[in-house]
């Protein structure tokens, strides 16, 4: 039977509001757009004070997938389907506004053989607090659910996962609002639900206190971090919600209210972006062995799409894998830009080129986050086949004439830990990092940056020289080699294409607004 949109039903008893609504969205399935029903059952205290938690209780997110849906499950010879939900859920309360996500997982369920594609998905959401009197409203937005098929004989299906996302559809009577929960210095003694007035009881900041630490999205790609619980000491003004990561305290420290202008920094901007579009900045430095010494490379912008999440049982846990494609970005061209490097060449001549590191094929990315309760571990690996190419050099301040194809015969390259599943020459960045429930996260993971290392060899050189002068051995001699450490930063993402991007996260025209620094 399908699901009649309703308007959110809001009834209050002993002191909780319930909500019931359900909500049209239009969903896109390799089929193509259909639209959907979303409904969405939560309960929340009737009301709250300043600086109290307020965390939501018995959320289920059911979502019917039309026949098409069923159709694509089908084509894959699909006899179950687990599903993975995320709803966006918009937080406004003066004129502050917050942004959360509500996860949830449920059990595998039977692909019917025809019609439509009902589940149901439960789990924990992020708390929220807030330092502001005032109405706290909380609206549904974009919608998404990962399906994890398998064969009858339990065996992934190929492709072993389908992302589908949805966006609200039309919504001429405002029915993606959920609730608005009232927020006052003050609980009333004697009203249900709520605790009586304590002198330690926090008091209202003036209505104009600025939102401070607006958190890092949930976006496509990060759904396994649980949400840290908040407590009224923690409450700054404005509204805030969990998880929070080193980023979101950064930007507590730095950033309060409006973010600040993003520094100066080489455009990022995404042409034609999707849903799945991310955008992030890296930054580090780069040893040459031989020459004994570390050159910067520059802040350069890398853009990727996700790719479809697969779900993955080992013996050690349960795996969450996110692969992402893309490059570097630089007026148009998929390199860093360009920068110079100085060097004692063998140890006595000062030597200044001018140096880009180009792309000769697709840059990939592939998070590995195991789900060991208390504690989440990931492992990601960057791979991306580059080139060195030499625009200009100085040798003792005489100008060296290279020509304009000086460069390496082949990609930077590193030791590759699956080569059949990735060949070819190529430079590979690894980053590790962890989360545990109710601490920030340490390390690298995709969506909230950190440091990615790793080892290059870098190849003989080509093509360099002019006027019949041949520099190819003497830069291979004084360059070329293997065990050249390598250390990047990356900033956490900007999610380009999702509506209501955090603005510290993201400027307004999508660019991403942290910029990371170099470390050595």
């Amino acid at each position: 039977m399908a699901l009649a949109p309703l308007l959110p039903a809001a009834a209050v008893a002993a002191g909780t509001l319930k909500v019931d609504a359900a909500l049209p969205y239009v969903c896109a399935l390799p089929s193509g757009e259909r639209p959907a029903t979303v409904r969405i059952t939560a309960a929340f205290p009737e009301r709250a004070a300043v600086g109290e938690e307020i965390r939501p209780a018995d959320v289920t997110t059911t979502v019917e997938l039309p026949p098409a849906a069923v159709a694509d499950l089908v084509a894959l010879q699909a006899a179950t389907v687990r599903a993975e939900s995320r709803l966006t859920v918009g937080v406004a309360q003066n004129e502050q506004r917050a942004e959360a996500v509500w996860s949830g997982t449920a059990q595998p369920v039977a692909v019917p053989a025809e019609g439509p594609l009902t589940l149901t998905t439960t789990g924990d959401v992020p708390s929220l607090t807030t330092g502001l009197a005032g109405e706290l409203t909380l609206t549904a937005g974009a919608f998404a659910v990962d399906l994890a098929p398998a064969t009858a004989d339990g065996a992934a299906t190929d492709p072993p996962s389908l992302a589908v996302t949805c966006v609200p559809g039309d919504d001429p009577e405002g029915r993606t609002r959920l609730a608005t929960v009232p927020v006052g210095a003050e609980v009333p003694t004697g009203e249900p639900g709520t605790p009586p007035p304590s002198s330690t009881a926090p008091t209202a900041p003036s209505p104009s206190a600025p939102v401070t630490g607006l958190p890092r999205p949930s976006l496509p790609a990060d759904r396994t971090a649980p949400a840290r619980p908040r407590t009224p000491e923690d409450a700054p003004s404005g509204p805030q919600v969990g998880p929070r990561t080193d980023a979101g305290a950064a930007a507590d420290e730095e950033t309060p209210g409006t973010p600040e202008p993003r520094p100066d920094a080489p455009p990022c901007v995404t042409e034609k972006p999707t849903p799945a579009s991310l955008s992030a900045y890296i930054v580090g430095y780069s040893n040459v062995r031989k020459l004994n010494g570390a050159n910067l490379i520059p802040l350069s912008c890398i853009q990727v799409e996700q790719g479809l999440i697969e779900f993955v049982e080992r013996p050690d846990a349960f795996h969450v894998i996110t692969p992402a494609e893309g490059g570097l970005s630089y007026q148009g061209r998929r390199q860093t830009p360009p920068f110079k490097a100085t060097f004692l060449t063998f140890g006595f001549v000062p030597t200044t080129a001018t140096v880009v590191l180009e792309q000769v094929g697709p840059l990939t990315m592939r998070g590995d986050m195991a789900l060991t309760f208390p504690v989440n571990t990931a492992l990601a690996h960057v791979r991306v086949p580059v080139v060195l190419r030499v625009l200009d050099a100085e040798v003792n301040g005489t100008p060296l004439k290279v020509g304009p194809s000086c460069r390496t015969k082949t990609p930077l390259k590193s030791h590759e830990p699956e080569p059949e599943k990735y060949p070819g020459d190529h430079l590979v960045l690894v980053g590790r990092g962890e989360y545990e429930y109710g601490k920030d996260s340490k390390g690298y993971l995709v969506l909230d940056g950190g440091p990615l290392t790793g080892e290059a060899f870098i190849p003989a050189f080509t093509g360099c020289g002019a006027d019949g002068e041949n520099l190819d051995r003497l830069l291979t001699a004084a360059i070329s080699g293997p065990g050249n450490y390598i250390k990047q930063i990356q900033s956490p993402v900007c999610s380009v294409g999702v509506p209501d991007a955090p603005a510290e996260l993201c400027t307004e025209d999508r660019q991403p607004r942290q910029i990371p620094k170099p470390e050595r």
